[in-house]
């Protein structure tokens, strides 16, 4: 009779353990949860709609899918990326969102012959970040910048015909690498916006301005050499070309 109340008290036991014992996340069947991947599908339609592979855009018709515009950028504020997020994640956002409440402020402004028209384009806080708004230029200096990437130059983009030239394709995580490539290669490159020889370098204004940012890891000329076709020297003279703020729109 004891050894039949010891084993029954023995098995009473052993299913009280099994009862408290922790249940696993997920059973073998299961995946681990997924990252949230930023969606700029949206961004990309209207560029592909309204921007020409020129970098030049149809404001006049972008400001007839303002509302799409409107939603994008309120998608971006209430999902701006986390700082542990992926740095490609972060940056493809951060350009985007650059670039679309740029064109928001001309639209805005619309018509207009330049940025420069705007009052305050920089300064004014518009850009709406979860429950904070900042400036086009805070976003540029304060973000951006601090990011160690200097080919954020040349894709963000002012809206003028000197700047960077607008894609027609958004950023994403994904394309990020290729596309900073493929921007640093056809703004150096471009004869509008540089004008390269062995004896002589005509600059764009950016390489003045952000010298420094293109300068961390040696000189100008070293950065530039990374991405020209024509090979620059430490002889070759430097110069620098007015700039031209007219709007970028397509005539």
């Amino acid at each position: 009779m004891r050894l039949k109340l010891s084993i029954l008290l023995i098995l009473l036991l052993i299913g009280s353990v099994h009862s408290i014992a922790p249940t696993p996340r997920y059973t073998l069947n299961d995946a681990p949860e997924t990252e949230f991947q930023l969606d700029h599908s949206k961004w990309d339609i209207l560029l592909k709609k309204h921007v020409d592979d020129t970098g030049n855009v149809n404001y006049k018709g972008f400001s007839e899918d303002i509302k799409a515009l409107k939603n994008y950028l309120d998608y971006l504020a209430k999902n701006r990326p986390m700082d542990k997020s992926p740095k490609p994640e972060r940056l493809a956002y951060y350009i985007n969102l650059y670039n679309a409440a740029t064109v928001k402020l001309i639209l805005d402004n619309y018509p207009t012959k330049s940025i420069k028209d705007i009052k305050n384009p920089w300064g004014k806080n518009i850009v709406q970040m979860g429950g904070e708004k900042i400036s086009l230029g805070d976003l540029e200096h304060k973000i951006l910048r601090k990011m160690d990437e200097p080919r954020i130059h040349f894709a963000i983009n002012c809206a003028s015909y000197s700047c960077p030239k607008l894609l027609n394709t958004a950023f994403t995580s994904a394309n990020l690498e290729k596309m900073l490539e493929q921007t640093a290669i056809d703004f150096i490159n471009d004869p509008k916006r540089n004008l390269l020889s062995k004896e002589k370098a005509s600059l764009s204004e950016i390489f003045n301005w952000y010298k420094k940012d293109f300068t961390k890891n040696g000189s100008l000329i070293d950065y530039l050499n990374k991405y020209a076709y024509q090979k620059l020297t430490s002889n070759t003279k430097i110069s620098y070309l007015n700039y031209n703020w007219g709007l970028n729109e397509i005539e």
